[in-house]
């Protein structure tokens, strides 16, 4: 999937969700509770944090892998697979189980 089309799906899962808001401009994400939950790399690829047991489900299922961005893998997300992409309401309800599961940490951010 091209970077333009990665972006549109991105950007209809978040409005189908009307949880959380889309931010940055080169590398869309989303974050809640001062965390990111989900990103598109340089890579063109999305990832999304998630649980481990989900993590588990999901390589299980349908053989999503770790997500890199700038070279780092980002712990606790998944590399959504073209499968998985090719399923907008996966799409938007893996969103909003990241969106739960960073809702539940402690307050992130800046110290």
């Amino acid at each position: 999937m091209n970077r333009t089309d990665l972006i549109s799906l991105f950007e209809d899962a978040i409005t189908a969700s009307g949880q959380y808001e889309r931010k940055g401009k080169a590398n869309p994400y989303t974050s809640a509770n001062g965390h990111m939950f989900s990103q598109i790399n340089k890579d063109d690829q999305l990832g999304i944090r998630l649980p481990k047991p989900r993590q588990q489900e999901l390589l299980t299922t349908y053989g999503a892998g770790p997500f890199k961005s700038y070279g780092a893998t980002m712990r606790d997300y998944v590399c959504l697979t073209d499968e998985m992409l090719a399923d907008d309401g996966l799409v938007t309800k893996l969103l909003d189980e990241g969106f739960t599961f960073v809702s539940a940490m402690p307050p992130g951010g800046k110290k």
